[in-house]
Formats: C-alpha cells, sequence, structure tokens
C-alpha cells in the first residue's frame, strides 16, 4: 500500500516566543504519521526566546507558502509581531489552505490580529484571554478550544493537552493514547498554584507586577494595534 500523504506542520517563529508553547505542542504532534515540521520565520536568524536561549527557524516564510496544520505559539515578542505586516500575511496565506488553525497561548492573539478568529470562540493564557475580545473573538476559559477548523490551547503547558486533543482529532483517541503514554505524560504538580482562582493573592500580584515589567501597558497596545487594524 502507498504511504499516506505527508502532513505538513507550519510552526510560528518570531523573537520573544515562549519556548514550551511550541516544543510541548511539536513533540506530540510529531507523533503523528508521516509529519513534517517547519519552524517558519521572517529571517534565519535563530530567534531569542523568553527562557534566554534561541530556536533556529527551519524555513522562512517564502519557503513555505502552505501547509495542512498551522500552529503559533505566545511569548513576550507576540505584540510586536502583531505590528509586523508580513507575519500577519504569512499568517493569512497558510490559514487560507491549512485543514488546521491552531495556536498556543497568546498566540491566539497573533491569529486574531490577522483577522483568523473573528467570530470564533478561542483560548488564551488566562492574562491576556479577554483581549481576544478587542479583534471580535469570544475568549473562552478553558485549557483546549475546537470551533470548526480552529483549536486553540491556553496559557503554556496546555500546549501539551491541545496537541493530544488534535492527535485524536486526526488519528484517533487510541493513537493520542500511545502518543500520551509515551511521553509518560501523567501530570501530578508539586503546587495547587496553576491558575489565577487558586494561586494565593500574593503571588497572582507578584505575577502580574512581572508582566507590567516584561511587557508594559501591554493590554492598551493589543487594543491600539485592534483599533488600527479594524481602521
Amino acid at each position: 500500500m502507498p504511504d499516506a500523504p505527508r502532513t505538513h506542520i507550519a510552526f510560528l517563529l518570531f523573537p520573544g516566543i515562549t519556548p514550551l508553547d511550541l516544543v510541548g505542542p511539536a513533540q506530540v504532534l510529531s507523533r503523528l504519521p508521516n509529519v513534517k515540521i517547519d519552524l517558519v520565520a521572517r529571517t534565519m536568524a535563530p530567534a531569542r526566546t523568553d527562557a534566554h536561549f534561541s530556536l533556529p527557524p527551519t524555513a522562512v516564510f517564502a519557503d513555505v507558502p502552505r501547509a495542512d496544520i498551522l500552529c503559533v505559539p505566545g511569548g513576550f515578542g507576540v505584540v510586536e509581531a502583531m505590528e509586523d505586516a508580513e507575519t500577519l500575511a504569512w499568517l493569512r496565506q497558510i490559514a487560507a489552505e491549512a485543514i488546521w488553525v491552531t495556536s498556543v497561548c497568546t498566540g491566539s492573539l497573533l491569529l486574531a490580529a490577522a483577522g483568523l478568529l473573528t467570530g470564533y470562540r478561542s483560548a488564551c493564557h488566562w492574562a491576556s484571554r479577554e483581549q481576544l475580545s478587542y479583534f471580535g473573538v469570544e475568549p473562552v476559559a478553558k485549557r483546549v478550544v475546537f470551533d470548526r477548523n480552529r483549536v486553540s490551547g491556553g496559557g503554556v503547558t496546555a500546549g501539551i493537552d491541545f496537541a493530544l486533543a488534535l492527535v485524536a482529532a486526526i488519528a484517533g483517541e487510541e493513537h493520542a493514547k500511545l502518543v500520551q503514554l509515551s511521553l509518560e505524560y501523567d501530570p501530578h504538580p508539586p503546587f495547587d498554584s496553576g491558575s489565577p482562582e487558586r494561586a494565593d493573592p500574593a503571588t497572582l500580584a507578584k505575577y502580574q507586577a512581572m508582566v507590567e515589567k516584561f511587557a508594559p501597558g501591554r493590554a492598551e497596545k493589543v487594543r491600539a494595534i485592534a483599533e488600527r487594524l479594524a481602521m
């Protein structure tokens, strides 16, 4: 029998990306049958991540005019990426023919800025979730959200849940369970502090101060981008 058609997965790579937003889903999705994964950026320069190391692209935008699955990670650099016309144009181009258009964490804001989530429901990192509404997107407080061919994961670690759910949608639940077992994905976090609802007030305030330090006025900038793109 002939081999199954190769599934081409394109991850957007940009400066200031959160690496787990990309690497977690990529590890899971790599267990789909017969896949090719590209890390696609504007240039071939290694992209500095917010974990203080860099990731090298495998291709530039012109090299990848289409893909079966588009996945957009998030990170502190997402606002700058939202203001880059070349990045937004490439996202629109890929999404026009992709079978699945997906995101992790604040990557959904990038899809929203490209006009690719208008009228859709989407997850996002809890600290930025409500900003989706600036772009006509319905924010959803879930780890994984499916809306037609749009699939989104919540903040950072939710990317693993998102990818397992997508594997199940593509290759079936049994295969997804096999992938989960192969990765020993059996989380038992040492602290019950993984959401703003369960974190203690001091921890929550410290995180919010950290976001303001590294991305001052982020919500206002996102709103301004939305207003400018709507003109």
